[in-house]
């Protein structure tokens, strides 16, 4: 049986960005969604989660130098969302958290496809290197909101 996350990424993947940037969640709130701790603390992760992050981690690290140097060419930003989405396919299909963690992690998930896309040119009235942004604001969030242990946040340029 495929786990709840596999449909939501499943859903994402098969909608346009622009219909997933209007919060189709909102159930006629303004207040945004965002990631929360668990009472307090973080929540539990479990290996597959841990070893997808750590490869989107290393993969955005790469790239965000000479994104931010403007020196990225298309295929370093093609590869990186490649690298991006095929990592969060990894996580639907193996990663195992209870319901409200796997909540939080939804929303993580959705802003690294969101910043995947445009760094793919997807998004073309966005800079390309703005997804690799979005993505490691996303990482920095997993790891203020997660327990994987020995995370460290990426430092991004001003």
């Amino acid at each position: 049986m495929k786990s709840p996350m596999f449909f939501l990424i499943a859903a994402m993947l098969a909608t346009p960005l622009t219909t997933l940037a209007a919060d189709s969640h909102d159930h006629g709130t303004t207040k945004p969604h965002k990631v929360e701790l668990n009472a307090g603390k973080k929540w539990a992760t479990d290996a597959p989660l841990r070893q997808a992050m750590t490869a989107i981690r290393t993969s955005t690290t790469a790239i965000l130098p000479s994104a931010h140097a403007g020196k990225a060419v298309a295929e370093n930003y093609d590869a990186f969302g490649k690298t991006v989405a095929g990592q969060v396919t990894y996580i639907v299909q193996n990663c195992k958290l209870d319901a409200k963690a796997d909540a939080q992690l939804h929303l993580l998930i959705g802003d690294m496809m969101a910043g995947a896309a445009i760094a793919e040119g997807k998004q073309p009235e966005q800079q390309r290197a703005s997804g690799v942004v979005k993505v490691a604001q996303a990482l920095n969030s997993y790891g203020k909101h997660f327990d994987h242990g020995g995370w460290q946040s990426i430092k991004l340029p001003h």
